[in-house]
């Protein structure tokens, strides 16, 4: 379920004072119901995750076409990422974020860790289009539980990444998010819990 920014902006998260030049995108919450103990559990699915697993096949053709164009256009050139294009926002961290584990490192997607807390996970990707941010958060979900929230915060490179935003966003809110989320709920319901002492 998609929703309104102030889930994401009315909370004190870390990423706030990190990237306040990006722009919040969307705010999804997600169908993991867990304990106060499983957000780890939530950071490992997804770093795990390959959205092209999505069982939506309109999901899956839209991931192939954006991977081919990005091929066919240099998007995703090796020069228009991280450390080449923009700088990674690891060198933005404070002192203390800096020194603790960025966080797990993506089996099946760009994405590369930025920091992690024990309620809060943020990764990052660049290409010639957008730098962007996957933010996790483990929330209370107002039922004595807790649920994950994810925010994507974008930083469009130029005119080019404007138009870019623009033109994928009805896929993305429509088509792409909807089932993946779904699909994320299904391997969480999947996937077992973490074990208490």
């Amino acid at each position: 379920m998609r929703l309104p920014d102030t889930a994401h902006t009315h909370r004190p998260w870390r990423i706030h004072e990190i990237a306040p030049d990006f722009h919040l995108e969307d705010v999804w919450a997600l169908p993991t119901p867990g304990g106060p103990e499983d957000f780890p559990r939530l950071v490992r699915l997804a770093a795990n995750r390959d959205s092209a697993d999505t069982p939506s096949p309109v999901a899956r053709a839209l991931v192939a076409v954006r991977r081919r164009l990005g091929a066919w256009f240099g998007w995703d050139a090796p020069d228009s990422g991280l450390g080449s294009r923009v700088e990674t926002l690891r060198e933005r961290l404070p002192a203390d974020l800096l020194a603790a584990p960025p966080g797990p490192t993506f089996a099946h997607r760009p994405f590369t860790s930025v920091y992690l807390t024990e309620t809060e996970w943020a990764a990052e990707v660049a290409n010639r289009t957008v730098h962007a941010v996957m933010h996790l958060a483990w929330v209370p979900d107002g039922e004595g539980g807790y649920r994950g929230q994810m925010a994507v915060l974008v930083k469009p490179n130029g005119r080019l990444g404007q138009v870019y935003m623009l033109a994928i966003a009805p896929f993305r809110h429509l088509v792409v998010y909807p089932p993946l989320i779904r699909h994320f709920g299904q391997a969480w319901r999947a996937t077992p819990p973490a074990r208490t002492t």
